[in-house]
């Protein structure tokens, strides 16, 4: 895969990638989203309700985290039937960048763009903290400004962000590299200790086998900032612009 270079983040003549953050009834960090694109990346953004059913002239797709229609039946399970959702599909068909974080994460799980499931945390209780991940491979359009294993401070807040998967599928994702970020302790290691919510190998997060859809617990979105204490989630964002010029440039 082709990526750009780190000062590639720039305006390319004058063009910038349009991202979509979709909004759905229960959405609670879409705003969160919205910020990190238009005040720290600088990059055109809006906002498009769940009832919509085009995205047309967007480059990149954010499903934000939150409570997608109260979680009802279960995380995800009625905002997969949402109208935008086929506008979701059609725009990672197409080849286009799409990323779910948290909600989102189950939400494109649900809708068959990612594999697996996000169940009930193990010890069945939410949890909000900073977690370690650790970066699994750096050579994708959302990671190709970390380097290999380095080692991060994201913040998690969710119930069921446990994932789980079959056999088969974790060994294609593990043999194909799909498996973007890993839980890890204090030691940089994917340990049990290092593992908030039980998640199947400590896995926090995947990609499609096109690479162009990515879905993550963790918060990357809360940690673009050092003002927020942590600005380890930014190069992902930028890893995104980068890629996204480097198609529409």
């Amino acid at each position: 895969m082709t990526v750009l270079a780190p000062d590639s983040t720039r305006v390319i003549s004058g063009v910038k990638p349009k991202f979509a953050v979709i909004r759905f009834p229960g959405s609670n960090c879409d705003q969160d989203a919205y910020f990190v694109v238009k005040d720290v990346l600088e990059c055109p953004v809006e906002y498009v309700w769940h009832q919509e059913k085009s995205l047309s002239g967007f480059d990149v797709v954010i499903v934000p985290g939150g409570f997608s229609y109260g979680d009802y039946l279960r995380t995800g399970a009625v905002a997969r039937f949402a109208p935008i959702m086929n506008a979701v599909q059609q725009h990672a068909a197409s080849g286009k960048l799409t990323i779910g974080i948290c909600n989102g994460f189950q939400i494109l799980c649900e809708a068959g763009l990612l594999p697996g499931a996000l169940v009930r945390n193990t010890e069945c209780r939410f949890i909000c903290k900073y977690v370690g991940l650790r970066v699994e491979n750096e050579d994708t359009p959302f990671t190709s400004l970390y380097k290999h294993h380095q080692l991060l401070q994201i913040p998690i807040a969710h119930g069921e962000g446990c994932y789980v998967c079959d056999d088969a599928t974790e060994a294609e994702l593990e043999q194909q590299k799909r498996v973007l970020f890993r839980y890890v302790d204090a030691d940089g290691e994917p340990s049990e200790a290092g593992n908030p919510n039980g998640s199947r190998s400590n896995i926090a997060g995947i990609a499609n086998a096109t690479f162009n859809v990515m879905g993550m617990m963790p918060h990357p979105e809360r940690a673009s900032e050092k003002i927020l204490g942590t600005a380890d989630g930014k190069p992902l964002f930028e890893s995104i612009v980068a890629t996204a010029l480097s198609v529409i440039a």
